[in-house]
């Protein structure tokens, strides 16, 4: 198997072809830096083609963010997230991901019908993030270790270099 001539029965061909050719660049905006449930939160507006958080999008999702976050010290919350705000194609995410005690994260995902804010809820067990969200959450693990763990001196100022580090433009 180690040369991969034969294809394992439970690897999809079609799935994987039909996903690669639907797939595409998605825009990402970063928002201010705000503060939600006593956590620093850097924000980013996802889009899908044709789609656009809005400020109404944006608002929800700050208060839901700030909702969980407030229970952050119970699991650990060292008082940094990223929200990501995505108006996907099929529907509207919300994910809020923080870093907690022992090198880890928490992520919590939210799901609902597009351009409805107020239906977001938890999404099902097991939801992880998109291969956009992805993307963002890789840079965010990036700037994360560069400018807090690795970073010097005073605290503050390695949480503003964090908060300065924001990817723009479009992932794939």
């Amino acid at each position: 198997m180690s040369d991969l001539r034969e294809m394992p029965p439970g690897l999809d061909t079609e799935a994987l072809l039909a996903l690669a050719d639907g797939h595409h660049a998605r825009t990402v905006r970063a928002r201010p830096v705000r503060e939600a449930g006593g956590h620093v939160v850097k924000v980013y507006a996802l889009q899908a083609p044709g789609r656009t958080v809005t400020p109404q999008d944006e608002a929800a999702a700050l208060r839901l963010a700030g909702a969980h976050l407030e229970l952050g010290r119970a699991r650990g919350s060292l008082g940094l997230a990223v929200l990501i705000v995505h108006a996907g194609g099929d529907g509207d995410y919300v994910l809020v991901s923080t870093w907690i005690e022992g090198h880890m994260s928490d992520l919590a995902v939210f799901v609902g019908p597009a351009g409805q804010p107020d239906r977001l809820r938890p999404g099902r067990v097991g939801l992880a993030p998109c291969v956009w969200e992805a993307a963002l959450l890789a840079h965010e693990r990036e700037a994360f270790t560069r400018h807090v763990l690795d970073g010097g001196g005073r605290v503050a100022d390695r949480v503003v270099a964090w908060s300065k580090d924001v990817l723009s433009g479009e992932v794939r």
